[in-house]
């Protein structure tokens, strides 16, 4: 009798350290790593240290670890390894083996969204269209063709309400502030890709000006997609507005100041760091 009420303190034991390691395994934290580089453009610099300071913020809410560097040899193997996602706010790694490690780490199952001029290449300019497999395999996209002036809102269009990204917004809602890009590929036509917001037809005009190129009035522009092949998104927005013209160079939106649009920033990170590709 003593040995039988023995086994079963074992094995009561066994079931409340394995309820344990469960629980501790279903809210286990997801590691998130930011790269930047916020030192050319006030907007994009703008939104960097706003962005850092949302996510942190949100990092304590919700559970998980946000961490950030302005380092980019950082983007290896070794210092990659602990974290489920890597965030790019304002660019692109330009160095070759710091492109082979980001490769690598998405065709290992890494998560990563991009904002903004993270998707940004253009022929002949300071970060030209060099890296094929992140801009037209990965991105979809090919390089920058044009986009809107000034930085305004817009009315955004969800195209999949279903996605865990969108699940929760409105059909439609006025994003922030923003530079608005359009680009190379359509999107559209790449069986890859999947667009989740695009501009709604009622946000035209978009700009202002005071070139006549820079005022959109009519066209399909894609703002966030993810590739069905990674665990991915890319954001087109990140571009706060800043008075240029006086020299002031006073903020003048911010991107986070957009209940509707945090949603989805939320809904996003919480889908890469815990769900499916």
């Amino acid at each position: 009798m003593k040995k039988l009420k023995q086994y079963f303190g074992i094995l009561i034991i066994i079931l409340l350290v394995t309820n344990y390691l469960f629980a501790q395994k279903s809210t286990q934290q997801f590691k998130v790593i930011a790269f930047y580089t916020a030192k050319n453009d006030k907007a994009h610099i703008s939104f960097v240290h706003e962005a850092n300071k949302w996510f942190s913020k949100m990092a304590q809410q919700h559970n998980f670890v946000y961490d950030s560097t302005d380092n980019w040899t950082n983007l290896n193997k070794a210092f990659l390894t602990p974290y489920q996602v890597v965030l790019f706010l304002d660019t692109r790694p330009e160095e070759m083996r710091q492109r082979v490690a980001f490769q690598k780490y998405m065709e290992g199952g890494g998560a990563w969204m991009g904002f903004h001029f993270a998707g940004f290449a253009l022929a002949q300019s300071k970060y030209p269209a060099n890296w094929d497999w992140y801009h037209h395999q990965f991105l979809g996209s090919g390089e920058y063709k044009s986009n809107t002036w000034r930085p305004t809102s817009a009315i955004l269009r969800v195209e999949d309400s279903k996605h865990p990204a969108t699940i929760n917004l409105s059909q439609t809602f006025k994003s922030s502030p923003n530079e608005w890009y359009c680009w190379q590929n359509d999107l559209r036509e790449n069986p890859n890709i999947e667009i989740l917001l695009s501009i709604d037809s009622t946000s035209f005009p978009l700009g202002t000006g005071p070139k006549a190129h820079e005022i959109w009035h009519k066209g399909y522009y894609p703002v966030v997609w993810t590739n069905k092949k990674y665990k991915m998104l890319y954001v087109n927005m990140g571009h706060n507005d800043i008075d240029y013209e006086s020299k002031t160079n006073k903020e003048l939106s911010f991107q986070f100041d957009n209940e509707m649009q945090n949603r989805f920033m939320l809904n996003s990170l919480l889908w890469l760091g815990n769900g499916k590709k």
